[in-house]
C-alpha cells in the first residue's frame, strides 16, 4: 500500500489530538488547606446503645433560624424561619459525643476550614426525624439523660438594587443617568444544634431548635 506512511501519520496525529488527559494534575489552589479534627477518647459503642434504649417520654420540638442583621446576628425581632421538611439527628451525650460537641463549639472554623468529625461507627449510634413544614419534630420513647439534637436547616433571602444602565441628555440639556432595577436570592444555610435533658418522672420534653 503506496500511502500506508501517510495513513499512519494522520492516524497519530487524531491520536494525539483526542488524547487530553494530563501526565500530572495540578491540584486546586486552597487558601485554607482541610483540617480534620476528631475527638481523641475512643468511642464507647455499649454505652451508647445503653443511652438510646426505650424509655417512656417524648421529646416535642420545634426548629427554625432567623436573618442575620447587618453584623451577623440573628435579629431577635425577625420572624421566624422555619425547618421545612429537615432531618433532625438525635446523638446520645456520652463522653464521645461531649467531646465532640466542645470541639464543635471551641475547634470548628468554616471559614479557615478547620471542620470537627466524629468517627464514622459512633455516627451510626443516632436517632433522627423528619420535621413538617412548620419546624415540628418529635422522638417518642426517650430515657432520661442528656441528648444532643441537630440539624440544618437551608433558606434563602432576597432583594433588589438599581443598576447603573446608562446616561444622557434631558430635554433642557441636562444629565440625566438611567437605573433598572436588578433582583437577586442568596442562599443560606443553617447549623442548628443545642443540648437537651430528659428529666426522670417527665412525660413530654418541649424543645427549641435554634
Amino acid at each position: 500500500m503506496k500511502n500506508t506512511p501517510i495513513f499512519l501519520f494522520i492516524v497519530f496525529l487524531f491520536t494525539g489530538m483526542v488524547n487530553t488527559n494530563a501526565q500530572y494534575k495540578q491540584g486546586e489552589y486552597q487558601k485554607h488547606p482541610l483540617q480534620k479534627i476528631f475527638p481523641e477518647q475512643r468511642f464507647d459503642s455499649v454505652a451508647a446503645r445503653h443511652s438510646l434504649g426505650q424509655g417512656t417520654a417524648t421529646v416535642k420540638g420545634v426548629a427554625f433560624t432567623k436573618p442575620k442583621n447587618n453584623l451577623g446576628f440573628k435579629a431577635p425581632l425577625a420572624n421566624r424561619i422555619f425547618a421545612n421538611h429537615i432531618t433532625v439527628e438525635l446523638f446520645p451525650y456520652t463522653p464521645y459525643f461531649e467531646e465532640w460537641y466542645e470541639l464543635k463549639k471551641k475547634k470548628e472554623n468554616v471559614k479557615r476550614n478547620k471542620i470537627v468529625y466524629m468517627d464514622s461507627i459512633a455516627y451510626q449510634y443516632r436517632l433522627y426525624c423528619e420535621t413538617n413544614s412548620r419546624g415540628e419534630f418529635t422522638f417518642p420513647k426517650m430515657k432520661p439523660g442528656k441528648y444532643i439534637i441537630m440539624g440544618t436547616l437551608p433558606w434563602t433571602s432576597s432583594g433588589s438594587y438599581d443598576q447603573y444602565t446608562g446616561s444622557g441628555y434631558g430635554s433642557y440639556g441636562g444629565r440625566v443617568d438611567y437605573y433598572e432595577r436588578q433582583h437577586y436570592t442568596v442562599s443560606h444555610s443553617d447549623f442548628l444544634i443545642r443540648i437537651i435533658e430528659v428529666e426522670p418522672g417527665e412525660e413530654v420534653v418541649k424543645v427549641k431548635l435554634k
